[in-house]
């Protein structure tokens, strides 16, 4: 488990033993695949999950004995709690807990996106609750950090974004409370990008929405590794003082 310094610094170890476990869900590609590789680089040990196995295997294998691959689904429970006892019985436990897998598929609110709807809340908002749920202990156990990646969608909404903002939404106001409940045994974050250029705009099946997104992402987009630089920088503060809430636009993007 992670220990302060005399300061409260936290002291993140270049021993893959003894390093600080991050535990990183949707970690098969963007944001959650640059983070590993970023919290990897400051010592932290790694638990990858996503749903595509041979990509996180790939990932663990390029990161090295530190990393471990575990599939799983952030929407059934019961692969996340397996998960968890992996974690736990192979690098004991987490530290950190870094919620972000999540789904963008932007289009008009109609009947027509109706498992999207589903799926968008599923995902996004339930799937990071279920993993919190279920590894909320070993956070507790030494002071952890939970980072949330929510997004810039979770303060401004507009038209064809309502059910993703609506899980932004609600990602900042669960994070604020638990922030709140939780202190000062763990730490919470919420992490609010705006364009970042990842595969999110790949899955979006309105084709005008669709055709929208890429254009605007293609004009402004910042890198996942920018993002990932700033959860690194994030959860390395002094245990005595926490980023809350972190927004994080492209330099020209309006909204």
């Amino acid at each position: 488990m992670t220990n302060p310094n005399e300061t409260g610094e936290t002291i993140l170890s270049t021993d893959q033993n003894t390093g600080p476990v991050a535990v990183i869900t949707g970690a098969s590609s963007g944001i959650g695949e640059a983070t590993a590789r970023a919290l990897a680089a400051d010592g932290c040990r790694l638990a990858l999950l996503a749903r595509r196995a041979d990509r996180i295997q790939a990932l663990a294998d390029e990161l090295g004995d530190g990393a471990i691959a575990i599939e799983a689904d952030v929407t059934d429970r019961d692969s996340i709690v397996a998960a968890a006892e992996r974690v736990e019985n192979e690098l004991g436990g987490a530290d950190i807990l870094v919620n972000n897998a999540g789904v963008m598929l932007l289009a008009p609110f109609t009947s027509d996106q109706k498992a999207e709807i589903r799926q968008m809340v599923e995902v996004n908002l339930l799937g990071a609750m279920t993993a919190t749920e279920v590894f909320l202990d070993q956070l507790r156990d030494g002071g952890g950090d939970l980072v949330n990646l929510s997004s810039v969608a979770g303060r401004t909404a507009r038209p064809g974004n309502a059910v993703y903002a609506a899980t932004k939404w609600g990602m900042n106001g669960w994070s604020e409370s638990l922030r709140q409940e939780l202190q000062p045994d763990i730490r919470v974050m919420v992490i609010e990008p705006g364009a970042v250029a990842t595969e999110l705009t790949d899955h979006i099946t309105h084709a005008d929405t669709k055709q929208a997104a890429e254009q605007m992402y293609e004009e402004m987009s910042i890198t996942a590794e920018d993002i990932a630089e700033v959860i690194a920088f994030a959860v390395n503060r002094p245990r005595r003082m926490t980023l809350n809430e972190i927004l994080i636009r492209p330099t020209g993007q309006a909204l």
